[in-house]
């Protein structure tokens, strides 16, 4: 996609060429999504049987795109004298305006042609490449062009209006025909408007939705903590996460006038309850609405039955929602699929945090009812052999094999790179759980009054810790195996997955140490942050997804679990890197970038299917700044004990909300480096690394 402009807005998304032309190839994720099927493929535009060339792309918001075309002369002795700017507005389907300017001396006459094509593919038969089962039709209703795709009850259109009537209408193209006198210009709006079924959703900015949708960014961004730091980047770095934040946020159809984040672009813009859980929880100093609504969305659709194609189980929490072909016909379980082991101890750990920095006990009792589900969820269905341990199997083959975080079927490797065998208990999941009880515990004794509950999760929650010490430490290695397996194996590769263990709290003491070492020695830490598995296990791969990447919110989970166990300077000098990383995105933290170590690249290399925007990676910046700056919510007060990375002078929060009203935490250090210091550094780097490699 790096050659690809971006535009979105909730369920739709529209990825095209530099010159605004969309012409999707059979696997790619360009086009018009909405609501998970590509309702346009093919948008190209010419002026005078001539394709554009592009002079100049703004994506401005993240809702609008600007392109500046001009049609090719053919030599370099002659300079253009035509324009073409196409501005375009997307949510709901998109509007675009189109604006011919002649700036010549001379009347000219034009043919602007549009060629339109849809292919209506589910989002995973993209991914997957799998064949279309319905019928296409194309018809002209109304002076409209609509393109069409049917199969049985499942129907999806695309409406393609112009406030110009097109000179000729056909079923593949439109075509405008009109003259420009000199220094003047011809104007038009084109409108695509998705339907669903018998649903048409017109495009937000067709009407007065587009002032409410920037009106709601403005009111976005003054709400939330303004941050001032030294080195700027810093700032900037916030605010470009803050803003994609607001770019993923969608309405949930219960809740309207309320928002929950989508996980990222392009192959994940639907409800994904780990990734939501997540973000919410990275964005609690900044913003705690997200929260409440992911809790609240979450409990609407909590597990109540059994059923085995989705995965769902009463009392757990769904992993991920579609709303395409592919789950319409149950070739997909989504719809939604609850294959997910982690979500529901989270919702409880999310669930606590949100009631300790917004003090709404309200929201706590409204969820009781879903709270109790979600604990004998943990202990009836999670725990299926008894044995205090949470493992997963798949029940069905279109399920994942793998269900946690790192859900790919080749993440839970032993040392020597063979796949651990199912049912599997991951570390990570056993912490969550161990956290969850101990935070319910909490909320029943100060909150829903329910002591004999307390004492009860309590006592569950000390034995699982014990048990877990016991059952998973690797002695010989010096770590937590990342899952027992099958046959109750501990599977003993060194991940990142240690990391969460100190988040959740579960690691007795006289192991942190080990872990500590372990996460910030070569093997694990590439200088730009932790990798998913270290360097030298058996499947350690440094551009495999889960096994040798590095993950920005995995990292930002690691710091704040060694904060917890008063490793601060190890957690300023991770969220460090993973400031100092996003310098090379552009300020933008894609999902995932390649495990290759600092002193080999100088420079994090991208992965090649990274989603980005991403959710929880743009939540990451705001859990880091929390981690650097200390930020603990103590009853109606905001405590803070500033640990800054070496090369940052100075941080600063203000406005952060919670039970306390509104904060200002400040942090500064002396002897950080100036700017032209630090630049100094990073090129004396890189010359010493190319030396390096050159002999």
């Amino acid at each position: 996609m790096a050659d690809t402009v971006t535009t979105l807005d909730g369920s739709t998304f529209l990825v095209t060429k530099p010159n605004g032309d969309i012409e999707a190839g059979p696997t790619e994720p360009d086009g018009l999504f909405f609501r998970d099927m590509r309702h346009l493929s093919l948008w190209k535009l010419t002026v005078n049987g001539i394709a554009l060339d592009v002079l100049s792309t703004d994506a401005l918001e993240y809702y609008f795109a600007q392109y500046f075309c001009v049609p090719p002369t053919g030599t370099i002795y002659e300079n253009p004298t035509v324009s073409i700017g196409r501005r375009r507005y997307v949510g709901d389907g998109f509007v675009e305006d189109v604006v011919v300017a002649n700036h010549g001396t001379e009347t000219r006459k034009f043919e602007l042609k549009l060629e339109i094509g849809a292919d209506f593919c589910d989002l995973f038969e993209v991914k997957d490449q799998l064949a279309k089962k319905g019928k296409y039709y194309r018809q002209i209703r109304h002076r409209q062009l609509v393109l069409g795709y049917k199969r049985d009850d499942f129907v999806r259109e695309t409406i393609i209006s112009s406030t110009v009537p097109p000179d000729i209408l056909d079923e593949n193209f439109v075509i405008f025909r009109f003259t420009v006198e000199p220094k003047q210009s011809w104007t038009m709006r084109l409108q695509v408007t998705p339907v669903e079924g018998t649903m048409e959703y017109q495009p937000k900015f067709a009407g007065k939705m587009g002032e409410k949708m920037r009106q709601n960014l403005a009111k976005w961004v003054a709400d939330a903590p303004t941050v001032s730091a030294y080195p700027d980047a810093v700032r900037v770095l916030y605010q470009r996460s803050m803003v994609d934040i607001a770019a993923l946020r969608f309405e949930p159809e219960t809740r309207p006038g309320f928002s929950i984040p989508a996980a990222g672009l392009p192959w994940f813009m639907a409800l994904f309850g780990r990734d939501s859980l997540f973000t919410s929880y990275q964005l609690l100093p900044f913003n705690s609405e997200l929260a409440s609504t992911t809790l609240q969305v979450l409990a609407e659709r909590q597990g109540k039955v059994m059923d085995d194609l989705r995965e769902e189980e009463p009392g757990r929490i769904l992993h991920e929602l579609r709303f395409g072909e592919l789950t319409h016909f149950k070739e997909r379980p989504q719809s939604p699929y609850f294959g997910a082991s982690d979500t529901t101890p989270l919702f409880l750990v999310l669930l606590d945090e949100y009631e300790r920095w917004t003090g709404d006990t309200e929201l706590v009792h409204k969820l009781e009812p879903n709270i109790r589900a979600a604990l004998e969820w943990i202990d009836k269905y999670g725990d299926s052999d008894g044995d205090l341990f949470i493992e997963y199997k798949r029940k069905t083959d279109l399920g994942l094999e793998n269900q946690c975080w790192k859900d790919s079927w080749n993440s839970v490797l032993f040392s020597d790179g063979t796949v651990a065998k199912a049912p599997r208990a991951l570390c990570e999941i056993q912490g969550y759980a161990y956290d969850a009880k101990v935070r319910t515990a909490r909320l029943a004794r100060d909150i829903l009054n329910d002591k004999t509950l307390a004492e009860k999760l309590e006592k569950e929650a000390k034995q699982l810790k014990e048990r877990f010490n016991k059952d998973f430490w690797v002695p010989e290695r010096g770590f937590f195996a990342i899952a027992l397996d099958g046959d109750k194996k501990k599977v003993d590769s060194l991940t990142s997955n240690i990391g969460h263990l100190l988040w959740s709290g579960i690691v007795e003491e006289d192991k942190v140490k080990s872990i500590v070492d372990h996460l910030m020695g070569p093997k694990l830490f590439s200088g730009w942050g932790v990798r998913t598995m270290a360097h030298g296990e058996g499947g350690f791969n440094p551009i495999e997804y889960h096994d040798g990447t590095v993950w920005p919110h995995d990292n930002s989970i690691i710091a704040a679990g060694l904060a917890r166990y008063g490793y601060r300077k190890e957690a300023a000098k991770i969220i460090g890197a993973i400031m100092e990383a996003s310098v090379f995105f552009n300020y933008r933290l894609p999902e995932v970038f390649a495990g290759y170590p600092r002193t080999l690249t100088g420079f994090p290399v991208r992965y090649p299917t990274a989603s980005s925007p991403q959710a929880w990676a743009a939540g990451s910046p705001m859990l880091g700044l929390r981690v650097l700056l200390g930020l603990e919510p103590v009853g109606n007060d905001l405590k803070s004990d500033p640990v800054l990375p070496p090369w940052m002078g100075q941080l600063v929060v203000d406005g952060i909300r919670g039970r306390w009203g509104r904060k200002r935490v400040a942090a500064e250090q002396a002897g950080a480096p100036s700017m032209e210091q630090m630049f100094t550094r990073m090129v004396t780097e890189r010359a010493l690394e190319k030396e390096e490699r050159v002999a």
